[in-house]
């Protein structure tokens, strides 16, 4: 295990949160990139750790959100949860890559803990 200069550290962790909008370019992209990057990068970056595990819960969180909004979609109200969840899925990854760029970690909000 080494110890990187926290401008690395925070780069990367930067990289694993704005790693989600892959998912624009290719669509399983922005599920998959910040996984690989957090697996791939926890060993020699271990503050990258936390990131990756806020990231991937706010993942899960969002894929059972949807599947709930796509639920309600048969009573009216799912597309509005499918507007509200579109929104946050812009906005967290960019809070929590600016965030991580300062060397803080920011826990997604509304997210369920499962890792």
């Amino acid at each position: 295990m080494q110890n990187e200069p926290d401008s690395t550290a925070n780069t990367w962790a930067m990289i694993l949160h704005f790693s989600q909008f892959a998912g624009y370019v290719v669509p399983i992209a922005g599920f998959l990139a910040p996984i690989v990057i957090w697996q791939l990068k926890k060993e020699d970056i271990p503050s990258l750790d936390l990131h990756g595990r806020n990231v991937t819960n706010w993942l899960i969180t969002q894929f059972l959100l949807s599947v709930l909004c796509w639920i309600l979609l048969f009573v009216g109200i799912g597309v509005l949860g499918f507007l509200i969840l579109a929104v946050l899925s812009v906005i967290f990854p960019i809070i929590g890559g600016i965030k991580a760029s300062q060397g803080e970690v920011w826990k997604y909000p509304m997210t369920i803990r499962f890792v």
